[in-house]
């Protein structure tokens, strides 16, 4: 702790034994010699000891919601482009996998991929445009081909794969 530190608190306690505004006002004016920043700083300590329940209603940084916070609007029954999620097949590191079923221009079951909330940096919207490029460049019997990308209305990007059945690859 530093002396500084070990002064205001020194000042705060003693403020404290004062239960007047008044009288803590006048010690504080003696106390702090005339510093104006140690007289703000004590200032605002008593001002938060004698209001703590301000202090825990106030949001952090006076911001009235969490910033860049998105509760997953897809989820199972919901929407994607024109895709009806039907449910959740896989999870990985940046992302989620529905099967889903394709509304238009044909109807048929496919395996939507999009990026998970909050993982939606720079990097990793990189990444995953990367592997979606490089699937849809691949032709193999033994690999899903690509059949359509886009984003949600939350701003994600996904893409659709053919859906295939078997186990997972680390099985």
């Amino acid at each position: 702790m530093t002396e500084k530190t070990m002064i205001e608190e020194s000042i705060f306690h003693e403020a404290l034994a004062h239960p007047s505004r008044q009288e803590r006002e006048e010690f504080l004016i003696q106390a702090c010699g005339g510093d104006e920043s140690l007289f703000s700083r004590v200032q605002g300590l008593l001002s938060a000891h004698d209001s703590p329940d301000a202090y825990l209603a106030r949001p952090a940084g006076g911001q009235l919601k969490t910033l860049d916070y998105q509760p997953i609007q897809e989820q199972a029954g919901s929407a994607v482009g024109s895709y009806k999620l039907l449910e959740q097949i896989g999870e990985g590191g940046m992302g989620l996998v529905y099967m889903a079923e394709q509304q238009r221009p044909v109807r048929r079951l496919v395996a939507l991929k999009l990026v998970k909330p909050g993982m939606d940096s720079k990097q990793v919207i990189a990444r995953f445009e990367a592997e979606k490029q490089a699937l849809a460049m691949m032709e193999h019997p033994n690999i899903a081909k690509v059949l359509d990308a886009g984003t949600t209305e939350a701003g994600r990007p996904y893409f659709v794969m053919e859906l295939v059945r078997g186990i997972p690859v680390n099985e």
